[in-house]
């Protein structure tokens, strides 16, 4: 790959919904630069961008792969994203680190979900916008259609540049609303001239209208020349249009089928033409944001940066300047797919990828010590879906800890937690595929066959009334005995997890047993009366009980103490208790009903809601044990359109009728695992 000035480099995310035809796309920009001489196909598995092997199974994008396409003396690094919901994090990472993006409109679906999400994402990032309505040659692909539902579901000034000439099998060409001349496609994507068929020359004249009013409105001159009625040349329209695509306030619209390369050069030649080279900055010292992180079996750890300012060479000392330490770069590489070339540097702007890197990782920012910088950082989503994990086999733990912590310098949309109370190691992504995917590499890379399940609902156990009880622990064996005994009150208590008291007058039970008691009851809060759950929110008084002078020992307090409690528990109406979450959902307005009448079913009260826009925002309290597939619920729901963060409030009286489901359950599992 030859050397490019910032100047010639362009940064652009290809985006959309999934099954849109980005990957296709690329493979056709790619074939179309020489670099391939044949088209892979997304089916077969053969494409330059899907090359992992979770990727060719499932037939889509997993994830974002860096394809640059050398094209007329312009270096398009094409950024082909996942279109699916549960990889939205991959997306977050390219829109930070590009200067525009392209959205693939399918002509036969037109607007989809993800679509609409990345959009508004997009937007927010502030990044220039085109769409490609792909797919022209298939049955029932309509333009016109897709057009109207762009226009209706994404804000934004649209200009179609490209008017289609024909659909499905007559789609042959287009007309170009800049020149006013049409073209058909040859079999190799080149174009030929031909006369605007007599159909399409009133929607030309009103497009082209469109176009030189959007083009005019960004330059005083070009405007006040439009307005006394005079001709704008073709070169005001194009500098009018690379402004406006640049504002964001016009976002053209081309056309094409990326499967039959039909449209696809004019898409190359569009974006090295119209579409912003990055801010130089070549003169700064460097600065590069790690935007993406992959583990590959034969590299090593892959580190993929896209250079702010400065220039990236080879084989010089870098700092880590969120993690505060040294690094040592070797080679500075180039990929294309899974296909590396080694460069000596690369310049500002530009997306390399650094190997071997000790303490880096993503959303890390690298510079220089003297310079240190950090860059704004990618917000990346919070993971909501979360399952229990465990080896298959039960000698493969520290193996399992060893691939989930590479896995973790990978993914920065999974999240593994140990909770303390269940013994469980929790796995949470952002969905049922990611997580389905991230087992699969588990055992794929790292050989540890991994078995999911619901994570067990951490309840508690409490008591609802006072009593008092009495604990004796006395046993005779040769020599010295064993004998404590005390009288212990138990409280419920509203405000605190436990608290223990003592009220002995006399010396009746001696100071030095007094913590042997407190021991005694904590162990057996541990453990539970009713179901095996902690016991929380009680008081307990140590009033009274007696002594003997050889035979008491802490060992016989601790024991009496603990048969004390777990006999008063069970008098003084034991309940148990669930936790309940704090749950904010942020859902289009159109779907709150929906949302309300589910949390319903799912004993949840709604605390209130906030508008926001589009978006209305649901705040409830729901237990959590209504919660651990909300993730797939609220997707189905909503159409995907929905986001949700969840965090633990406090804990509830279980429904009776529920209680007694789960302790007849734990039950069975005591008496199972006695046998």
């Amino acid at each position: 790959m030859k050397n490019y000035q910032t100047s010639q480099l362009r940064n652009i995310g290809v985006v959309a919904h999934g099954g849109a035809g980005k990957t296709s796309l690329v493979e056709a920009m790619l074939f179309n630069t020489g670099a391939i001489n044949r088209l892979g196909r997304v089916e077969d598995g053969t494409t330059t961008s899907d090359y992992h092997p979770e990727e060719i199974k499932r037939q889509v994008t997993i994830h974002t792969s860096v394809v640059p396409c050398e094209w007329k003396n312009t270096k398009l690094n094409m950024l082909d994203t996942p279109g699916f919901s549960d990889f939205i994090s991959d997306v977050k990472g390219v829109l930070r680190v590009v200067d525009g993006a392209l959205f693939m409109v399918c002509a036969v679906a037109g607007v989809e979900v993800q679509t609409e999400i990345i959009w508004d994402m997009a937007t927010e990032a502030q990044l220039p916008k085109a769409i490609f309505v792909n797919k022209m040659d298939r049955e029932n692909a309509n333009f016109d259609k897709a057009l109207g539902e762009i226009e209706q579901m994404l804000p934004g000034n649209f200009v179609p540049i490209q008017i289609p000439i024909g659909a499905a099998e007559t789609f042959g060409g287009y007309v170009d609303v800049i020149t006013q001349k049409a073209y058909t496609f040859k079999v190799n994507g080149d174009i030929s001239e031909t006369a605007v068929p007599d159909d399409l020359a009133a929607v030309l004249e009103s497009y082209r209208e469109k176009l030189i009013e959007a083009s005019a409105e960004m330059d005083d001159e070009a405007l006040e020349k439009y307005l006394n009625g005079d001709e704008l040349s073709e070169t005001e329209i194009m500098n009018g249009l690379r402004a406006g695509i640049k504002a964001g306030k016009i976002t053209p619209v081309l056309c094409g089928s990326a499967v039959k390369n039909m449209g696809v050069k004019q898409a190359m030649d569009f974006l090295a033409e119209f579409y912003p080279a990055p801010e130089d900055k070549a003169a700064e010292p460097l600065s590069a944001l790690v935007f993406k992180t992959l583990v590959d079996p034969f590299v090593g750890k892959m580190n993929f940066v896209r250079i702010f300012s400065g220039t990236l060479k080879a084989d010089t000392p870098l700092y880590n300047a969120t993690k505060e330490k040294a690094e040592k770069v070797g080679q500075v590489l180039y990929v294309r797919g899974k296909n590396q070339e080694p460069a000596t540097q690369a310049p500002c702007g530009d997306i390399a990828v650094l190997v071997k890197l000790q303490d880096t990782n993503t959303n890390d920012t690298l510079c220089t010590k003297e310079k240190p910088v950090k860059l704004d950082p990618i917000v990346f989503p919070v993971p909501t879906y979360s399952v229990a994990i465990e080896p298959k086999s039960k000698g493969d733990e520290d193996k399992l800890g060893n691939a989930l912590s590479r896995s973790l310098e990978e993914d920065p949309a999974l999240r593994v937690e140990k909770n303390l109370e269940t013994h469980e190691t929790i796995l949470t992504g952002m969905g049922e595929m990611h997580l389905d995917i991230t087992l699969d590499k588990l055992k794929r890379k790292f050989g540890v066959d991994v078995v999911m399940h619901d994570p067990t609902v951490p309840y508690r156990e409490t008591i609802r009334a006072m009593v008092k009880v009495e604990g004796k622990h006395k046993k005779q064996t040769g020599g010295h005995g064993q004998y404590g005994h005390c009288w212990l009150r138990l409280e419920p208590l509203a405000d605190k997890e436990f608290e223990f008291d003592e009220e002995i007058f006399g010396g009746a039970v001696p100071k030095q047993y007094i913590p042997a008691v407190e021991k005694g009851v904590r162990e057996a809060m541990s453990e539970g009366v009713l179901a095996g759950y902690p016991v929380t929110n009680v008081k307990v008084v140590l009033y009274d009980g007696s002594y003997h002078s050889v035979d008491s020992s802490e060992m016989a307090f601790k024991i009496a103490a603990a048969q004390a409690f777990k006999k008063g528990a069970l008098q003084a109406k034991p309940v148990l208790l669930e936790p309940i979450a704090n749950v904010e959902v942020v859902v289009p307005e159109s779907f709150m009903g929906d949302i309300i009448s589910d949390f319903n079913t799912k004993r949840g009260r709604i605390l209130g809601m906030e508008p926001g826009g589009k978006y209305t925002t649901v705040k409830a309290q729901v237990p959590m044990s209504e919660m651990y597939k909300y993730a797939i619920d609220l997707k189905s729901i909503t159409q995907g359109r929905g986001s949700f963060k969840m965090s633990f409030a406090h804990y509830e009286e279980l429904p009776a009728m529920l209680a007694d489901k789960v302790i007849a359950k734990a039950k069975a599992a005591k008496e199972a695992a006695d046998k």
